[in-house]
């Protein structure tokens, strides 16, 4: 009795200690994930684990987000889950996002996940319309998309209409030419074809990098009002803070990098950012919301923070991070290369074989057509032979008659005419015989003429079944080919090697790699330069080419200002851009501010 209760107690203790749960779900750009979180967990806790889960390490760039009442949040780390202003109703959901941005995805983004929830993001924010993309650059990064859905363009595989489902441009664009989605297939599939060869991640990375210097690439706008209460943008990015025409989100007014502030604050809806020079007064601007000046200040916080960060000495995990994602390229590249070869010595292996088996066929259709010739030349052969039998025969029946003629001539003579009449009429007679036996020896010389000629062409066909018969023989006696290996040869054993040991990977490279490897990058980088050029000349032709078909009705108040900014020669770099903006003294800018 006494252990049943100790039991029963010791069970209620236990189940006692265990914590309570909830549910909550993240969404990322291509998953959802479901977690069971513990009352008292914090956002990093959570945000922790399912970075976890999601292997990647390059946290700094992502966020957890939500939404209260139609503004965006994120979730803080040092606060529990459950205090934060969210739905309590289970699963709590978040969506995992990037919530800063690098000034340069190659340099900054090392890890593949992170590369790809970049593109995913980014991609999706080009096409619900968040992020102004020109047409012909529309056009070009769908082709890398596709580049990174579906590998090579192979034309027995990727047939017209293979593109039909698929969400690849603006509907802005779409809508603002006379073009059908098969005319729009056709142009993105030319440049897709150009591709070939970029792995999925080469194939995000350059959407990225073209993506990144579209003016509206990374920026978070907000409403505000200067201190005369002029409506205002707020840009805030990578780069600084921005100040933009509510009705222009394309080219700032004024900008201000974040080497030039020193320090930012809010009290209520104000905003107050002091400059790094102390000489400068603070300037000021006024937000729709509370909640939108917090949401202003971690974000400027993030990026500032990021932004002085890039500055300075990669720390050791991130060393580690590009060390090993170097190998991994090498590596990689070293990959890609076997297959490249396989695959042409599979190609090689393959045209042989078709060449062989046309000699084949081809072989197979001669000794065909010798045994055609062969029984033809039989049938021939055995018609001439009957032949030139019935002509003896008939000869020899015209010898014989011939004979019997002469008889009869030489008997008719031998009888005595008494009469002159009886002489004439034999006279006569005597005639027609001779006449008659001329003609027969004739036919008989006719006949054995004949019979002559049938012999010899008789030789002449049995020598042609001689010759059709030795030339079947000599293909049936050619010597067979060797079966072809479809197995590709071993790999010469120069080629380096790698191991992968837990979390560390390691791999060893001769001097003779590492000099082949360096003069490849180099190589790659005048490929590249070559390559850009030839990409922005068939921006310019495409651009060229699909303007007749512009109507101009449709255009919207971005394509105007992204029409007329190129024409004043305004869309360059984006950084470029920000650096003219920045040109003028930081004082100047404040006032240019204040007044505006």
């Amino acid at each position: 009795m006494a252990g049943a209760i100790a039991s029963r107690m010791s069970f209620s203790s236990l189940k006692r200690k265990q914590p309570k749960t909830f549910t909550v779900r993240i969404v990322t750009m291509d998953a959802e994930m479901e977690f069971n979180c513990e009352m008292k967990w914090k956002g990093k806790d959570l945000f922790d684990l399912v970075c976890r889960t999601l292997g990647l390490r390059e946290t700094w760039f992502f966020g957890l987000q939500y939404t209260v009442k139609d503004t965006v949040a994120w979730l803080k780390m040092d606060k529990k889950v459950l205090d934060h202003d969210v739905s309590k109703e289970e699963p709590v959901t978040f969506h995992f996002l990037a919530k800063f941005y690098p000034e340069n995805a190659e340099e900054e983004l090392v890890q593949e996940i992170t590369q790809h929830l970049f593109f995913l993001q980014v991609k999706k924010q080009i096409l619900d319309e968040k992020v102004y993309c020109p047409p012909e650059a529309s056009v070009l990064l769908a082709s890398y998309a596709v580049q990174a859905k579906y590998g090579d363009y192979d034309p027995s595989v990727h047939k017209r209409g293979f593109l039909a489902q698929e969400e690849l441009l603006p509907k802005r664009v779409v809508n603002l030419y006379q073009m059908t989605p098969e005319m729009w297939e056709e142009r993105i599939t030319a440049w897709y074809a150009e591709h070939r060869g970029r792995a999925r991640d080469e194939a995000e990375m350059e959407y990225l990098k073209i993506a990144q210097d579209l003016e509206m690439y990374g920026v978070n706008y907000f409403a505000i009002r200067n201190k005369k209460g002029t409506e205002l943008l707020l840009g805030v990015d990578a780069l600084g803070l921005h100040i933009y025409d509510p009705e222009n989100r394309l080219t700032p007014k004024i900008s201000f990098p974040w080497n030039e502030i020193r320090n930012i604050s809010y009290s209520d809806k104000e905003f107050t950012i002091k400059p790094l020079d102390k000489k400068i007064d603070v300037f000021k601007f006024n937000s729709s919301k509370l909640r939108v000046n917090k949401l202003i200040l971690q974000l400027c916080i993030g990026n500032h923070d990021l932004f002085m960060r890039r500055r300075k000495a990669d720390s050791l995990e991130v060393q580690q991070m590009k060390a090993q994602a170097r190998e991994e390229k090498a590596r990689k590249q070293m990959e890609r290369q076997r297959l490249a070869r396989e695959k042409q010595m599979r190609e090689e292996a393959e045209r042989t074989r078709d060449e062989l088996e046309r000699r084949l066929l081809q072989m197979k259709e001669e000794a065909t057509m010798a045994n055609e010739a062969l029984m033809r030349s039989e049938e021939t052969a055995d018609l001439l032979a009957e032949k030139a039998q019935i002509t003896e025969e008939e000869a020899k029946l015209l010898a014989q008659k011939a004979a019997e003629a002469e008889q009869e001539m030489q008997r008719i003579k031998a009888t005595a005419i008494r009469t002159e009449e009886e002489k004439r009429l034999m006279e006569q007679k005597v005639l027609e015989a001779e006449v008659l036996a001329l003609k027969m020896a004739e036919e008989s010389e006719r006949r054995a003429k004949e019979a002559d000629q049938l012999k010899q062409d008789l030789q002449e066909a049995r020598e042609a079944e001689r010759r059709a018969k030795q030339k079947l023989l000599e293909i049936a006696t050619k010597p067979t080919y060797p079966p072809m290996n479809p197995i590709p040869a071993p790999l010469p054993p120069d080629i380096p090697s790698f191991n992968l040991t837990g979390d560390s990977l390691s791999f060893d490279f001769k001097d003779t790699d590492m000099k082949r490897l360096s003069m490849e990058i180099e190589k790659e980088k005048v490929e590249y330069m070559e390559k850009s050029k030839h990409l922005q000349e068939q921006l310019n032709e495409l651009k060229t080419e699909i303007e007749a078909l512009k109507l101009k009705e449709r255009e919207t108040a971005l394509d105007i200002l992204h029409n007329e900014s190129s024409d004043r020669g305004g869309t360059g770099s984006k950084h470029n851009t920000i650096k003219k903006l920045t040109l003028q003294s930081a004082k100047s800018r404040v006032a240019f501010f204040e007044e505006l």
